[in-house]
């Protein structure tokens, strides 16, 4: 019998890791890829949670770990530079318990991607421009490429999802604005410390210095409405937004609105999230931020890895019942989804403080996030302890 093949668009943190797994159940992967390269650039994300377990299976935590920044305290600062607030991170890690990595995006995909080549078939500075499926399979048209007919599509293209357009149905159906916008941009000098994360708010605005591992990363925080029409590849107009965002002369802002004229490496995008009430049409299914965009305040990256794992292990308990398998992963990885999707307002709020006394009861409640993560990790292991006790019989 032949190997199923399964085309996956994306090559970013979703797509490597789901063709690593799709190849050793059995599968036979194809991975197309809009950029001509994988982005090197990008800010940290996080390996927690599920990922760390999919990541250890995969037999790259040790490489992660070599690959982290080395951050260890986020100061809240106030227009003069002040401190106002500190939180210990290595010490709030310690608390609950957490066996996560930091490290840079471009990073984190690049060892996916290592780790899937060898096992994948890739094409790069390609991608799909039209999907036709029956009850047997999927005929996709290509950019460049000629047209293949694949047993299943997944769409693991992020946000702006050319495979959700084409099998769901326009974006303006599914991603909803969290009234924030983001952008990001590598800086030409590093910090002074380069274990330091440094977030200067005012109401309704932030900006974060990251001193990551190569350039540092500044990354701008604004709220605001979605304006009609709004273009995430439109750069200029994102720098004319930027500069009218970040105008006041306090601080460092004057220093790093330079910046925002003179990169061409600006990233700028709507904060939202994705929302669906399937994640499978048919033999075309979404994975990551594609399916369940979480927003940018919450655990993407992680839940992109535990996702592709999920799936590629529901594929291989149904061979030959795409919709069966499709079910079991949407029904197990939506239980991490959504709590994440229902506390990102909150995560919101503490990033950007809509006001000067949000911002002030932020500062305050940094004092107690160490004893918050140790009430967790107590909460936690407790329940394990009486769970494995009603397992045990008396």
């Amino acid at each position: 019998m032949s190997q199923p093949t399964v085309l996956v668009s994306g090559a970013g943190i979703a797509g490597p890791t789901l063709a690593y797994w799709l190849a050793r159940r059995g599968f036979r992967p194809t991975v197309v890829e809009r950029g001509a390269a994988l982005r090197s650039s990008g800010s940290p994300v996080d390996v927690r949670g599920p990922a760390v377990v999919v990541a250890e299976q995969m037999g790259l935590m040790a490489r992660l770990r070599d690959a982290a920044t080395q951050v260890s305290a986020l100061s809240f600062i106030e227009e003069s530079g002040r401190e106002v607030g500190r939180v210990n991170l290595r010490a709030l890690q310690r608390a609950s318990g957490s066996r996560e990595v930091e490290l840079p995006r471009g990073d984190l995909a690049s060892i996916l991607y290592q780790a899937s080549q060898d096992s994948a078939e890739f094409l790069f500075g390609d991608s799909i421009t039209a999907l036709s499926q029956d009850a047997h399979g999927v005929d996709v048209t290509f950019g460049r490429a000629a047209p293949r007919r694949f047993d299943l599509v997944v769409g693991a293209d992020g946000l702006h999802s050319t495979v959700r357009r084409l099998a769901f149905g326009p974006e303006s159906d599914f991603v909803r604005h969290m009234g924030i916008f983001i952008a990001t941009l590598p800086l030409e000098r590093p910090l002074g410390d380069a274990r330091e994360v440094i977030l200067y708010n005012t109401p309704g605005r932030a900006i974060s210095l990251h001193p990551s591992r190569a350039k540092a990363l500044a990354a701008f925080m604004f709220r605001g409405p979605l304006e009609e029409g709004f273009d995430h590849r439109d750069t200029e107009r994102h720098k004319r937004l930027l500069t009218d965002a970040f105008s006041d002369d306090a601080w460092r802002v004057p220093e790093l609105r330079r910046s925002i004229h003179a990169t061409s490496e600006l990233y700028f995008d709507s904060v939202s999230q994705v929302r669906l009430s399937q994640w499978a049409q048919g033999r075309v299914a979404l994975l990551g931020d594609a399916a369940s965009c979480i927003s940018l305040f919450g655990d993407g990256s992680s839940l992109a890895m535990a996702g592709a794992f999920t799936l590629a292990h529901a594929l291989a308990a149904h061979p030959g019942d795409p919709r069966a398998a499709f079910r079991q992963y949407e029904a197990e990885h939506r239980t991490w989804v959504e709590p994440r999707q229902r506390n990102s307002a909150l995560a919101a709020s503490l990033l950007v403080p809509a006001t000067r006394h949000g911002i002030r009861a932020r500062n305050l409640a940094t004092r107690l996030w160490p004893v918050a993560a140790v009430a967790g990790w107590l909460r936690h292991n407790l329940s394990e302890v009486r769970a494995r006790a009603q397992e045990c019989p008396g």
